[in-house]
């Protein structure tokens, strides 16, 4: 399959029409003397890029690890928050999540050519956040978080193809499971939602799984055994049976965990705590905790404009990881810098410089390495 063909006029019209909003003020945030800008990967490894998203700026950056160096800076629609790169990694999508104004579209780059290609119209102020391709790149998943719906998407036709309630307030991320499952993390009523097939060729809410207060960040592991939630008013993770959907483990992580990534080897989970300010460690194939990684950035008493009063807290959200699960990619919303952790050594080894107010993130190899 080749993702060569334009997408459809009709969204480009919907992304010209998103205007950027006034940023709100923002304490100038220090960066850290002591890290370098860039990280070059020892030996041969491509060190890649980040894509990564300026919810207050309202624009994605491509940025070139090893250097620093921003390659592209794109205008999204308002308030971009999550971004998924397509199974083959031509494409990236970006969901338009809104500010005062509820958010109905999608922004498409073309990471081959570094632009904006597109969109896609939702038809409808749904706050589009969490989003998950299928392995086979013709759908994904987007949270429709204020219509309590989880909706899939035709890529790159951009139809809505199906809508399913999640009946739980609030529906903010979304996760896909190797065994045809779609699971939603619901900040409102603390739980987990579960998708499945409907055996007619649509699909269907299967079960709605107490987490935690403000459930807010999900994944699934590699290999389909477990689904962690993270429960960021509770202070814990909620590991579950991806298949029984029993609670397998109840794990400590205060300082409001926000968002749960599984590394691609699937030995590890790294959970992100915005108060805290650190990147949390847990084993996953036997869920425990194995420590915390401080993010080394500065910022003053009166914290971040975008998530208001954190304290002193750089406030690290999204994550993403190298494909080697070596390295791990942090963004700190309120100094505005990624944070380049080697999860070998358990530090952060260089920062590389983001637009503002960064959020979602990922990670992709450099054109020549692919």
């Amino acid at each position: 399959m080749h993702l060569c063909s334009p997408l459809r006029p009709v969204a480009l019209a919907v992304l010209a029409g998103l205007a950027s909003a006034p940023l709100a003020a923002q304490e100038a945030a220090a960066p850290a003397p002591e890290l370098p800008v860039g990280y070059t990967a020892p030996g041969q490894e491509d060190a890649g890029r980040v894509i990564v998203l300026n919810k207050a700026a309202h624009t994605a950056m491509v940025i070139d690890v090893a250097t620093g160096e921003t390659l592209a800076t794109l205008k999204t629609g308002v308030g971009p928050h999550e971004v998924a790169v397509h199974p083959e990694g031509r494409f990236a999508v970006v969901a338009n999540y809104g500010e005062q104004e509820m958010g109905s579209s999608l922004s498409v780059i073309d990471l081959a050519t570094l632009e904006l290609v597109g969109g896609i119209d939702l038809g409808a102020p749904i706050r589009p956040h969490g989003l998950a391709f299928e392995p086979d790149g013709k759908h994904l998943w987007v949270s429709a978080e204020v219509v309590r719906q989880a909706w899939r998407v035709s890529f790159p036709g951009g139809e809505v193809v199906a809508k399913v309630d999640s009946e739980a307030n609030a529906t903010h991320m979304v996760a896909w499971a190797p065994n045809g499952r779609v699971f939603t993390a619901n900040i409102g009523s603390g739980s987990t939602s579960v998708i499945g097939p409907d055996g007619e060729g649509g699909f269907k809410l299967l079960a709605k799984v107490p987490t935690g207060a403000e459930a807010e960040g999900v994944c699934v592991t590699p290999d389909g055994r477990h689904v962690w939630v993270s429960n960021r008013r509770e202070g814990t993770v909620s590991v579950l049976d991806a298949e029984s959907l029993k609670l397998v483990t109840e794990l400590p992580c205060e300082g409001f965990p926000i968002r749960a990534m599984a590394s691609p080897d699937g030995r590890l989970v790294l959970v992100t705590s915005a108060i805290a300010g650190k990147l949390s460690l847990f084993d996953a194939v036997e869920p425990a905790f194995l420590g915390a990684i401080e993010m080394p950035f500065q910022v003053g008493e009166e914290g971040d404009a975008i998530l208001g009063q954190m304290g002193e807290s750089p406030i690290p959200i999204g994550v993403s990881l190298h494909a080697s699960g070596k390295l791990a990619f942090v963004a700190n919303a309120a100094v505005d810098r990624v944070a380049v952790v080697d999860l070998i050594r358990r530090k952060v080894v260089a920062q590389l410089p983001t637009g503002r107010g960064p959020d979602g993130i990922a990670w992709v190899p450099s054109p020549r390495a692919r």
